[in-house]
């Protein structure tokens, strides 16, 4: 009877923890999608900077040269709020990539669609043939860096999208980078991770942030456990400060 109501009792708090989760929506699955927890997975929504994991993936699949150096037209710069200094001429498309993934920089991934072969229009475009190819065909696609609101997706999508984003070493180098150092002239520059968590860390393969005002605060993780790789989605959290909290208790909830 006591065993019984000790099992009751870590239910009822498994609940408990579950309801105090502000996210619209979430997923955790282990590393080949197998669901092991959800809520309104398939609720399409706002994805804001997770965008930039699949702008990552179509810039690297092009095969261009990462060392190459892009150069910077900050012309537009102020539309996408980004703080790389303006003395900046060029950076290497694999710096634009980083900056893009660890400090989610708008600019970078902005520049890295304009260079890619055809342009902009054809990058976005390429990153919603992309998705269909990957399965997430609840997901669409307006722009590079995650600004539109019209870029949509799911949670249920965006586990497939976090899966193959982990079969490029680019991305799962820059998930786990605490701060970029980009050097302008004689003095280096730092870039925080907008991932917190990887400061601490280093089982952390996956890691992007996202939010706008439409979209609400948005992680998605793969973390190498205990009990094996996690793929931790959660879309439409109250703010900046309560996503990362909230995909910690997921975690615990399911661990």
């Amino acid at each position: 009877m006591r065993y019984l109501l000790a099992i009751l009792f870590m239910v009822l708090s498994m609940s408990a923890n579950a309801d105090t989760i502000t996210a619209k929506s979430y997923m955790v699955t282990d590393n080949i999608g197998t669901v092991i927890l959800e809520k309104n997975a398939d609720r399409t929504q706002s994805i804001a900077s997770i965008t930039k994991l699949m702008t990552a993936i179509v810039v690297l699949n092009a095969n261009q040269d990462l060392s190459e150096e892009l150069p910077l037209n900050f012309k537009n710069a102020q539309v996408y709020h980004t703080k790389l200094p303006r003395t900046l001429k060029t950076l290497s498309r694999g710096e634009l990539i980083q900056l893009a993934i660890v400090k989610s920089d708008n600019f970078a991934a902005y520049t890295l669609c304009e260079n890619y072969p055809g342009g902009l229009n054809r990058c976005i475009a390429e990153m919603n043939h992309e998705a269909l190819e990957f399965g997430m065909y609840s997901t669409h696609f307006k722009d590079p860096t995650g600004l539109d609101a019209g870029n949509m997706s799911n949670a249920r999508d965006l586990v497939k999208l976090v899966l193959v984003a982990n079969q490029h070493p680019e991305i799962t180098d820059a998930s786990g980078k605490p701060i970029v150092n980009i050097k302008v002239k004689k003095k280096w520059w730092q870039f925080k991770n907008t991932n917190p968590l990887v400061k601490d860390n280093d089982n952390i393969l996956v890691s992007k942030t996202g939010y706008i005002h439409e979209s609400g605060g948005c992680i998605v993780l793969l973390v190498d456990t205990n009990l094996g790789q996690r793929v931790i989605v959660l879309l439409g959290s109250k703010n900046t400060h309560t996503r990362i909290p909230e995909a910690k208790q997921i975690a615990e909830i399911e661990l």
